[in-house]
């Protein structure tokens, strides 16, 4: 017997379509491109989104047609986001952080039809254009006639203005209903091993996503809320909160381009922002402005970090001196992204003070819809209890099948699971700690050295600013930690002090063999350490010298 229940399709669509019948004054702030601060609401964004996907439709575009963007966070991509999606197109965020070979390779990959571009882009749009003739139809320029760039693009290829398309064109009357199961949007990984993998998300993917993320165990975003996504919404669609805010009633606050520390305080404070999201080199900065200018965030009530393991002393640092919670999450492009967030269970109530700090060190546990587990090398399951580390693999409605291109099921093994390339630990309660990557883990003499715990240390230190710590190949244990940092402003590393900060932190075996003192290390388009440069600059660091 089936149920007697209405059956609408987990549309993309109904999200926007709530928030403007439910919350139509919640507000989305946006700081343009252009240096203004632009206002507007739920309700409008919905028509302007119904606008927008009429002009779509008048440039040719239809169902399952990719439709690229390459821009900040703010209202026009939001409005993006769901007119894209909304009448059966497929929303391909562009990450501009990626190399320009990497932006041809991605566009020209996914077939994009179309290229919606903040005006700060041109350059990178006229660089990537002649390469993407065969499907490139139009670009158009996120802003009004008066702010339109200069650029000469291949013939054949149509230079239009935002503003006009959409006050030119008929609004759909309605969105329409579409299969859930059909594609939504589009993101590629950074490419860090190789060329970016298109993974693409469904709208029932999406949707049961901001569900679940949504989930007072996870962002909790309520009504109340004014939301600050500093992850850009051109990595993993800035961690669905687009689409998770939105669902709740949130207000939206947009930063655009400029995410330093100075820039970030003053909108959260004038914008009276109560949460925010964002990755460790964020809040670094954002640290070290509230600690040289003596300001406090007012409103601010937590900072979601995600992207890297959170340096403890970050979460000591926001705790102690201004009063704001810091929780760790994890997740990856291909779970959309979020699948574990650290919150604590009643069980940990009585947990003394620094055994409560240790645990929410941790990734924290898996959200709804998602299930984990850890193997070892031959694929066998491991306890989970916090001591045994394995490889990280995950299942679940949020977690793709395959890349674009590939066959489905291609990227699970044979019975569903999808390894994500961490080193992590579980402990009895369920709480994942990420360890390593698997590439990236230290294999001296046969056993595992976390390279995260090394570099959070490291990062504890009064000197440092930003560490990294790779395997270098040594002639008696096969590999060996080494500790490359970069050096607070104005700061010398004091090495002895450096070396003695591992003490009693870590077994001695587990402490760097050596410490290199870099100006900058190298980031990929993500703002994650690019270890592979690092490898291949240092790997025989520790090696003696060939005779």
């Amino acid at each position: 017997m089936l149920g007697l229940m209405q059956e609408p399709p987990l549309n993309i669509s109904s999200i926007i379509r709530h928030a403007a019948r439910h919350h139509a004054a919640a507000e989305v702030v946006s700081r343009t491109v252009e240096g203004a601060t632009h206002r507007t609401t739920y309700a409008e964004i919905e028509a302007r989104a119904r606008q927008l996907a009429g002009a779509l439709r008048s440039l040719g575009i239809g169902a399952g047609d990719r439709v690229a963007t390459l821009a900040w966070n703010g209202h026009r991509h939001l409005e993006l986001y769901y007119a894209v999606s909304g009448m059966g197109a497929i929303c391909h965020t562009i990450n501009p952080r990626l190399s320009g070979d990497d932006i041809t390779y991605i566009a020209a990959h996914a077939a994009d039809a179309v290229l919606f571009a903040d005006t700060s882009f041109a350059p990178l749009v006229a660089a990537a254009a002649p390469g993407l003739r065969a499907t490139l139809r139009a670009v158009v320029f996120m802003t009004e006639r008066a702010h339109m760039p200069d650029i000469v693009l291949p013939e054949g290829m149509d230079l239009l203005c935002y503003e006009e398309i959409v006050a030119a064109a008929a609004p759909l009357a309605a969105w329409p209903e579409l299969d859930e199961r059909s594609a939504a949007s589009l993101c590629y990984t950074s490419g860090t091993t190789g060329r970016p993998k298109g993974v693409l998300y469904s709208h029932r993917s999406t949707l049961l996503h901001a569900l679940a993320s949504n989930m007072k165990d996870v962002f909790g975003l309520g009504a109340a809320d004014r939301f600050l996504p500093v992850v850009p919404m051109f990595h993993v669609n800035a961690w669905g909160s687009p689409y998770s805010a939105p669902m709740s009633g949130a207000s939206l606050i947009m930063p655009g381009r400029h995410l330093d520390g100075a820039s970030l305080a003053d909108m959260m404070n004038a914008e009276r922002v109560t949460c925010s999201a964002g990755v460790p080199t964020v809040w670094l900065g954002l640290l070290q402005h509230l600690r040289a200018s003596g300001k406090r965030l007012e409103t601010v009530e937590r900072l979601i970090i995600g992207g890297s393991a959170c340096p403890p002393m970050l979460m000591r640092a926001f705790g102690d001196e201004y009063g704001i919670r810091v929780d760790h999450a994890w997740g990856m492009t291909e779970m959309s992204p979020i699948g574990t967030y650290n919150m604590p269970k009643s069980s940990n109530a009585a947990l003394p003070p620094d055994a409560a700090f240790r645990l929410r060190e941790k990734q924290g546990r898996v959200m709804y819809g998602v299930d984990m587990r850890i193997v070892n090398d031959d694929g066998a399951e491991l306890p989970w209890d916090g001591a045994t580390s394995g490889h990280l693999q995950v299942k679940g409605a949020n977690v793709c099948s395959a890349y674009l291109g590939d066959a489905p099921g291609s990227a699970l093994d044979a019975e569903g699971w999808f390894a994500t390339g961490d080193v992590a630990t579980v402990d009895a309660e369920g709480y994942m700690e990420i360890t390593d990557r698997s590439k990236d883990v230290v294999k001296s003499g046969g056993e595992w050295i976390s390279t995260v715990q090394l570099e959070n240390i490291a990062v504890g230190h009064p000197d440092v600013a930003e560490a990294a710590v790779i395997a270098a190949r040594h002639p008696k244990w096969d590999e060996r930690p080494l500790l490359i940092v970069v050096a607070r402003a104005g700061v010398t590393v004091d090495l002895a002090s450096l070396r003695a900060f591992f003490d009693g932190k870590v077994a001695k075996w587990w402490q760097p063999d050596d410490i290199v003192v870099v100006d900058e290390l190298p980031h990929t388009a993500t703002g994650k350490i690019q270890k592979m440069a690092l490898r291949d600059r240092f790997r025989d660091h520790l090696m003696p010298p060939a005779v």
